[in-house]
């Protein structure tokens, strides 16, 4: 049997569970690489020039665990447009060969290639490419393909409904129970007590925008999903907005879809600005991203003009947990105290 590794990174939580159903169906074993942990960010930093955003950096230990892990191949795409419209950053158009020549002894590469301005290039077209290198039964792959879209249209529907991708993947049987705490979505409301003030007690609600690789990797943010829902807040992410209401939070913002996942950060972030039920918005980028540092520019311009509460999370591998912790608790303290003066 053929053993495909999937590093836990970037795109993985967004298409995991489409990948996963694809590749089983055509017969062979997927391996994906654990959590972020140290050894992992450090397998990433030795083979990466510092330059690279720590994402990457951690793209490439994941690789380099699965390469010691003994898989046959790899699965890296290279996605370079989900719009026809869009551009993406220049390291996920050549993510395969950033791979291949920066990571000692890297295995062989299954890659595929995603431009949706091109037909032939669409998300379905590249995985039915790739499907027919595991198998020539273009009827197997058919069929495994409808399976593994189904399953990706699913997967998106539950987040939708308030499900971290995580707590989608555990529901939908691709991940462990104690990879997804539960305490993260919407129905978790518990109030907030004020800070050395002494505030009154106020149950708040703050959006997370940004990329799920920024946000849902625990080890690179400090876990700062289980941070805001112990200091008793609702969290809403990108994932739970309507398509549409990322689409208006870009016209409404920037006037144009221009980023390839501009409506992870963008499209939330005027989204969750015009929902008078969201009392702040964060966002968290990672440091040295050229396309999140344009974004992350207009969501600050927008905010101090409809005057929003927002803060932005910059992370990198040098950032430390204090710091952000200190930033989360104070930031959660003023919302409470502003929400505490409305009354």
């Amino acid at each position: 049997m053929i053993r495909i590794g999937t590093p836990r990174a970037l795109f993985f939580y967004q298409y995991y569970p489409l990948w996963h159903t694809l590749f089983t169906g055509l017969g062979a074993e997927v391996v994906i690489s654990p959590p972020t942990n140290r050894e992992i960010m450090a397998g990433g930093l030795a083979g990466m020039v510092a330059e690279t955003c720590l994402p990457v950096k951690t793209y490439a230990g994941h690789v380099a665990w699965l390469r010691d892990a003994g898989v046959d191949w790899i699965f890296i795409p290279a996605i370079r447009s989900i719009c026809g419209t869009d551009f993406n950053c220049s390291k996920f158009l050549g993510l395969p060969d950033l791979m291949q020549a920066n990571v000692k002894g890297c295995p062989p590469i299954l890659d595929i290639d995603v431009d949706a301005s091109k037909p032939e290039r669409t998300l379905e077209r590249a995985l039915q490419a790739a499907g027919l290198r595991l198998s020539k039964d273009r009827r197997r792959v058919d069929a495994a393909l409808a399976a593994a879209l189904s399953t990706h249209h699913r997967y998106q529907a539950m987040m939708r409904d308030g499900l971290t991708p995580m707590q989608a993947m555990v529901q939908l049987g691709f991940l462990h129970a104690d990879e997804a705490p539960s305490t993260f979505h919407p129905p978790f409301t518990p109030p907030f007590q004020g800070g050395a003030g002494g505030g009154k007690a106020s149950p708040l609600t703050i959006a997370l925008v940004g990329h799920p690789y920024c946000i849902y990797d625990t080890y690179l943010n400090h876990d700062i999903l289980k941070r805001l829902a112990r200091l008793g807040v609702r969290v809403l992410t990108c994932e739970m907005a309507p398509a549409e209401g990322l689409m208006q939070g870009i016209q409404r913002l920037s006037g144009e879809w221009y980023w390839t996942y501009e409506g992870e950060v963008v499209g939330a972030a005027g989204h969750y600005f015009a929902d008078p039920g969201v009392d702040g918005v964060i966002a968290v980028a990672a440091f040295g991203c050229g396309p999140d540092s344009t974004m992350l520019a207009v969501i600050q311009r927008t905010a101090r003009l409809e005057s929003r509460a927002y803060m932005s999370l910059i992370i990198d591998e040098h950032s430390g947990e204090a710091g952000i912790v200190t930033r989360l608790e104070a930031f959660v303290d003023m919302l409470a105290r502003r929400k505490a003066k409305t009354r």
